[in-house]
């Protein structure tokens, strides 16, 4: 059972990524439906390759370059990607589990469909991220900025916003439970904060979305005249 905080507020299991002896990949372009397993992949430019399908069990990708990498459908277990940069990799519908994604620098990744389960995402910045009707559930953003993402109609649970800047977030058909927005150091959210229900928040932020609150309600905010 996943420990608790405060009031009923759950804590997210964070992934335990234990990596063993790794070997270096070969080289050679990725393949589609393919296993790697144990494989420490370092300052590869793995940009436009296609691993549709592919399984990653206990890898290490550090510095790699993943533009316009081809991941659907992907099955990443016991990962840890450091340094990672990348415009418009596709992840659509792939499955993460006990994966720590640090330092990132992405922009564009396509996460729609996807599975995040106990995923760490620590650092670094990521723009226009896609997660539409995805599920998160035990996650954790810490420390990182996430420019326009895009959680409409997601399913997210257990997940915790740390430190973050979150700019522009699409909430829209989102539903949560136990969400922890507290420490979100920029809450900015576009559309779909009637969606918040199932997430807690601080007293600072509550003030800081009152005009929201208020536009999604059809509440006029007029000072007195004179006033």
């Amino acid at each position: 059972m996943a420990p608790r905080t405060g009031r009923d507020t759950l804590l997210p299991r964070l992934p335990e990524v234990r990596l063993p002896p790794l070997r270096p990949y070969p080289g050679g372009p990725l393949a589609a439906d393919a296993e790697y397993d144990e494989l420490e992949f370092t300052g590869f430019d793995l940009s436009g390759q296609n691993a549709r399908g592919a399984r990653f069990l206990e890898c290490a990708l550090d510095r790699c370059t993943l533009d316009e990498t081809a991941l659907r459908r992907a099955r990443l277990i016991g990962c840890a990607l450091t340094g990672v940069r990348g415009v418009g990799t596709d992840l659509a519908e792939a499955s993460l589990r006990e994966v720590e994604l640090t330092d990132a620098r992405l922009g564009g990744v396509q996460l729609h469909g996807a599975t995040l389960d106990r995923v760490l995402v620590r650092g670094g910045k990521i723009d226009y991220l896609n997660l539409r009707r995805a599920v998160l559930k035990d996650v954790v953003f810490a420390d990182c900025v996430l420019v326009e993402p895009d959680f409409a109609e997601a399913r997210l649970e257990r997940v915790a916003f740390r430190g973050c800047v979150l700019r522009r977030a699409e909430l829209s058909g989102a539903r949560l439970t136990q969400v922890d927005l507290r420490t979100v150091a920029e809450l900015d959210i576009a559309r779909g904060v009637d969606r918040l229900s199932g997430a807690v928040i601080s007293p600072s932020q509550l003030l800081d979305l009152a005009p929201v609150f208020a536009a999604q309600l059809g509440v006029r905010v007029e000072a007195l005249p004179g006033g």
